[in-house]
């Protein structure tokens, strides 16, 4: 292998092995803390944008699969591994991780002092970095950092959206969904469920959604700032009252702005298998997937909610209520609608990879549909 190295743009610096496909990569360096669903995780459009480092430390042991992929594609630009393998002998292998980024052409390294690496984003926040060769001088990384659009502002959704509308036939509720990077796991979900489900390309109008006359109109996940999306929002405004609404991750953020709420860049983000979620109504405590760097503020611009009593308020859409709540740091996990048919969560019910806790939901956003 050859000599690589991780350099992050405040000069911080970190030494190991290339084992990917060739090139240098920028992104935003974040860390995903699941033990498990590395192929899951590259391929989730979520992460476009994005070079992710895995704090787990051997990545690749399981090998890699078409049923594990998110998408048609590898989305995030880079990873970054304490100890890559290329092993293909579990039983639903069909080839090796490694060979895998190599075929895809994503940069990756090896060898990296992860602990140090995610302790650094953790102190200082999430930033733009890259995964370089030492054929590479520091000063020419540096620059190519420097270049790389910051995540506050972009509009990744354009980059991973359909081109055309994509239709699964079904005998159940049409759900219409405004795909700004919808995983393959939520498209099954709903599938198995025998919903009739039409996706979106991410600019699509009110007119456009409320012409496909659905029973529930669905908002997917997807990656960069909810905060660059107006022409989301908009449609989305333009939908509340008329048709059901729900939305899982990005979706979350964007229906909560479109009744009122703003956003914010978290310091390193939520990602991983293992966030604690509680329903403010109930009770019940989930334990979550989840792949966001945004959050929602509540309805006083507050970026924490201090009790665990549901929050309501008022919007132009009549009553609404803040329904879950993340208890690693109590930010806002969930909105329900009262007035009219609407409800989000921030996290992956989906658990695709992760835990199947809140996989119920599928059935209680349905419900809306009927």
């Amino acid at each position: 292998m050859a000599a690589g190295f991780v350099l992050l743009e405040d000069g911080a610096r970190f030494d190991g092995e290339l084992c990917g496909g060739p090139g240098s990569a920028t992104g935003e360096v974040v860390f995903n803390t699941s033990m498990t669903g590395y192929q899951e995780a590259v391929t989730d459009p979520s992460y476009a944008g994005q070079i992710i480092t895995f704090t787990y430390p051997m990545i690749g042991n399981y090998g890699v699969s078409e049923q594990a992929m998110e998408s048609d594609r590898v989305h995030a630009r880079g990873v970054i591994m304490r100890e890559a393998k290329n092993d293909d002998d579990a039983a639903s292998s069909e080839g090796g991780w490694l060979d895998c980024l190599v075929d895809c052409g994503v940069p990756a390294i090896t060898g990296i002092d992860t602990r140090r690496l995610v302790r650094h984003i953790r102190d200082r926040g999430a930033m733009r970095g890259g995964v370089f060769s030492t054929e590479v001088s520091p000063e020419e990384a540096s620059d190519a950092i420097a270049v790389e659009p910051p995540m506050e502002g972009a509009d990744f959704a354009r980059s991973v959206t359909p081109a055309e509308p994509i239709e699964f036939d079904g005998d159940g509720p049409h759900i219409v969904a405004i795909d700004t990077g919808i995983k393959l796991s939520i498209v099954r979900q709903l599938r198995e469920r025998g919903c009739h489900l039409t996706l979106l390309p991410c600019e699509a109008s009110a007119e456009d959604v409320m012409a496909r006359d659905p029973d529930l109109v669905f908002l997917a996940n997807g990656p960069g700032d909810p905060g660059a999306l107006d022409y989301v929002v908009d449609t989305v405004r333009d939908v509340v009252g008329k048709k059901p609404v729900i939305g899982i991750c990005l979706g979350h953020q964007l229906l909560c702005r479109a009744v009122g709420l703003e956003t914010f860049k978290l310091p390193f983000g939520h990602r991983g298998a293992n966030h604690p979620v509680k329903d403010l109504d109930t009770g019940r405590i989930d334990i979550t997937s989840q792949n966001h760097g945004f959050a929602v503020s509540g309805p006083g611009g507050e970026g924490t909610i201090e009790g665990d009593e549901p929050v309501r308020w008022s919007t132009d859409f009549g009553d609404a209520e803040l329904s879950h709540l993340n208890l690693y740091d109590r930010t806002v996990e969930g909105l329900v609608l009262k007035d009219v048919p609407g409800c989000t969560v921030q996290y992956h019910p989906e658990a695709g990879p992760g835990p199947h806790d809140a996989r119920y939901l599928f059935d209680r956003f349905l419900e809306l549909a009927k």
